[in-house]
């Protein structure tokens, strides 16, 4: 018998691989973490990112809305807070409301406050893989698949091992497909504009929702989106907004500064910048590649007959066109993940296939990112915009058979 993708890699299999890579990569964190202290056995602070976001907790409890757009101040600050940690520096650019979001946290200690967020994240990150597995039909005979595969997701071992915020946009993004899911637009619009202290991750859609006519989505999302910055405007008044507009109209002359490792970023900015070494060439690529995947997702959503692939375009999009997109933000992902693989695990077709290599193949592809420091090629790009432009193609097909 002819040995194929699709009877080699059975769903026992599957299994097998996402436990053992599951084991790999959590062993290797656990073993990092297990010294006692602030410090992992690297030398490097515990939670990496989480110091930021608790710095900014910290500045919200004590009203110090003067330091949040001051990086020195910040780090001075953060030296008192915390003597140790008095090396790091952060570069300050989320929107105010996000400390006030997080200043409970600053009642505890550093290590206590941590492991309240990583737990917080986890229960979250399987809320929503529980959520998007009951809409998964096809899925339901492989639980311990997708709860292995979901454990195994590189996108949620950074998330945790970064202690970053993107488990808040997967939140927003599943509400979001399930509001859309039960014809609720208005819903999904509060959920996609929750995405304003992220707002990179809410270009993808803005575009498309606006190209579409989408307009009570629309409403919803300018709603949300003012009434969270609106809880950062009346914690700290007007002067911390302004400042706040300012950073972000200037954030191009310090993206060398918060994107310390390239080779950990998954979009078509970088990988173009990566590649090419001619910056202008570089980000004139960029902006013609990005206004084509925009373009082709205009075209998916308005040509759509089953959200699944069409949200799976929105998502994969959402990461090609982002300015900024380093590896803890893929665990946005997890939906494009579940709902292709719903869509394509009973089919047999050439392109079914395509979907299910490209689909197993990006789970070592993401935890490969380092290597593109040697190659200056980051192939988790090239194998989402391949994924992106076969979901483009399910989607028309399934229009012409309509």
């Amino acid at each position: 018998m002819k040995i194929t993708f699709s009877n080699w890699v059975t769903a026992p299999r599957l299994t097998t691989h996402a436990v053992l890579l599951a084991a790999c990569i959590w062993a290797v964190y656990a073993c990092n973490m297990s010294v006692p202290g602030l410090f992992d056995r690297n030398g490097l602070i515990k939670g990496a990112d989480f110091l930021h976001f608790y710095t900014l907790g910290s500045l919200a409890a004590n009203h110090r809305g003067d330091l949040l757009y001051d990086m020195r101040g910040q780090s001075e600050f953060l030296s008192q807070l915390l003597p140790e940690a008095r090396n790091y520096v952060y570069v300050p650019l989320y929107g105010p409301q996000v400390s006030v979001l997080l200043s409970p946290l600053a009642r505890l200690s550093y290590l206590q406050a941590l492991t309240a967020w990583l737990v917080l994240n986890t229960v979250l990150y399987a809320i929503c893989c529980f959520s998007l597995w009951r809409c998964a039909s096809d899925l339901k005979p492989y639980p311990w698949t997708v709860v292995f595969a979901a454990i195994a997701f590189p996108g949620f071992f950074h998330l945790i091992v970064w202690g970053q915020t993107s488990g808040l946009a997967l939140i927003c993004f599943v509400l979001a497909y399930l509001a859309l899911r039960s014809k609720h637009d208005f819903l999904a619009g509060l959920a996609i504009g929750s995405l304003i202290f992220k707002p990179q991750l809410g270009i993808a859609a803005a575009v498309l929702f606006l190209a579409t006519k989408r307009w009570k989505l629309i409403s919803g999302a300018v709603i949300a989106a003012s009434l969270q910055l609106s809880i950062g405007w009346l914690y700290y008044g007007t002067d911390v907004m302004q400042r706040y507009w300012h950073t972000l109209l200037n954030v191009s002359r310090i993206v060398g500064i918060f994107e310390p490792r390239p080779y950990q970023t998954h979009s078509l900015r970088t990988f173009f910048s990566m590649l090419i070494p001619i910056p202008a060439l570089a980000f004139v690529l960029y902006m013609v590649s990005a206004a084509i995947v925009m373009y082709v997702l205009v075209q998916c959503w308005r040509r759509q007959t089953e959200l699944d692939i069409a949200y799976s375009t929105l998502l994969l999009a959402t990461v090609l066109v982002s300015p900024h997109l380093t590896v803890y933000d893929l665990v946005i992902l997890v939906p494009v993940f579940l709902l292709l693989s719903n869509t394509v695990v009973q089919k047999r077709s050439g392109r079914a296939t395509a979907v299910k290599y490209l689909l197993y193949a990006l789970f070592p592809l993401f935890l490969a990112g380092p290597l593109a420091r040697l190659t200056h090629l980051q192939l988790s790009v090239v194998a989402m915009a391949a994924l992106f432009w076969i979901s483009r193609d399910l989607i028309r097909d399934r229009a012409m058979r309509v």
